[in-house]
């Protein structure tokens, strides 16, 4: 892994940009051209949100001239709540030993899958806890049946799990993609990302570091392994914290690629012993700001997801106005946000019609963002 971990980019992608009008800055966006991390600074303490909306906006129609703003109806499926972390954040994990933590059976599991498909959907998000004793043998085993059972997409496994499976196994990352991989994974999830930058994870007992989640989908890149990226931000990070995150994301793509997506989303602080320190959640118009931002910043990952499941399905709408061309998914069930206050809730036609209402065409896809209807169908549907 090549990433320098808590230093700035190297110097030669650093500006003067104290000293360049932010509104040159603003310029070579338009122009395609792309800044560095010392102009985005400028560019975020300077620029309106309404040229960063534009200016994202004009992007998205660039990577997407359908018109197409897709959405996914899967099951977020926790297999375990048992966890050896104690993210300040987490409302969903209990310690090994609680009398309130579970390990799903696979018949279990099995049950919700059925459910999703009754309810349309084409795959399954699953992660869970970082338990301690859970073998290897339960993740591939339950990957082989769900695939040779069913045949759905496999989007599973966060890239603390994949590491925590690594050290537990001493197998190593590499390995236990490779295991993990034959035995039906399809793509991984960006979870546990938050903020890329160890100063805030430490403060945040963040399982893993930085440079061992990057590790994670570095290897998964290597193998041909698609994966998702996630920012998690209102947790006291400041405005370098966030645009770092951006930087390390971007830095790995143009290096090995592999990304499909990027989603951001906010703190929900309900039941978390963060909560305390930050009880108030980030407001939609801010929300929308870094939105914008990120979908500048990342203009080497071809889709960006607005999070409605945290800031609700009005800015979710806004949101493909400043970037998004993704709405996520129904989320069936969703059990690690929604303690933590994320209590927004919508149909597969709720999503469809609010795309459609705000002048987009619906289109329904898997976890790694290939589309199942075609884009004939979709408008037809809209």
């Amino acid at each position: 892994m090549s990433t320098t971990i808590e230093t700035i980019p190297s110097s030669e992608k650093i500006s003067t940009s104290d000293k360049i009008p932010v509104s040159e800055l603003l310029s070579r966006l338009q122009a395609g051209s792309r800044l560095s991390y010392e102009d985005w600074k400028s560019v975020e303490d300077h620029a309106s949100t309404e040229d960063l909306r534009e200016l994202a906006d004009s992007l998205r129609a660039r990577l997407h001239p359908d018109r197409i703003v897709t959405y996914i109806v899967d099951r977020n499926i926790n297999y375990s709540n048992v966890c050896v972390s104690v993210c300040t954040f987490c409302a969903f994990y209990r310690k090994p030993g609680s009398p309130e933590g579970y390990v799903h059976s696979y018949e279990s599991i099995f049950e919700k899958v059925e459910e999703m498909l009754d309810l349309g959907g084409s795959g399954v998000l699953m992660q869970g806890g970082l338990h301690p004793d859970l073998p290897l043998g339960y993740y591939t085993g339950l990957l082989t049946e769900l695939k040779n059972r069913y045949g759905i997409h496999l989007h599973c496994f966060s890239p603390p799990e994949i590491d925590h499976l690594a050290k537990i196994t001493g197998l190593g990352v590499e390995a236990v993609l490779r295991e993990l991989r034959a035995a039906g994974l399809d793509s991984i999830p960006g979870g546990g990302g938050e903020i890329l930058v160890d100063e805030i994870r430490r403060k945040r007992r963040t399982h893993c570091n930085t440079e061992e989640w990057l590790n994670v989908m570095d290897t998964a890149h290597s193998l041909g392994i698609p994966t998702t990226a996630t920012m998690m931000f209102g947790y006291g990070e400041t405005r370098d914290h966030r645009l770092m995150h951006l930087e390390r994301i971007r830095e790995l793509q143009d290096r090995n690629p592999g990304f499909v997506s990027f989603i951001p989303w906010t703190l929900q602080p309900d039941n978390t012993p963060i909560g305390k320190r930050f009880p108030d959640r980030i407001p939609g118009e801010e929300y929308l700001r870094w939105l914008a931002i990120s979908r500048l910043y990342l203009d080497n990952i071809p889709n960006v997801q607005v999070s409605w499941l945290t800031q609700g399905l009005d800015v979710g709408r806004q949101g493909f106005h400043f970037g998004a061309n993704d709405v996520g998914s129904t989320m069936i069930e969703e059990n690690v946000i929604t303690p933590a206050g994320a209590n927004h809730r919508a149909t597969e036609m709720m999503l469809r019609e609010a795309i459609s209402a705000e002048g987009f065409i619906p289109c329904k896809r898997r976890a790694d963002y290939v589309r199942i209807e075609s884009p004939l169908a979709a408008r037809v549907q809209s």
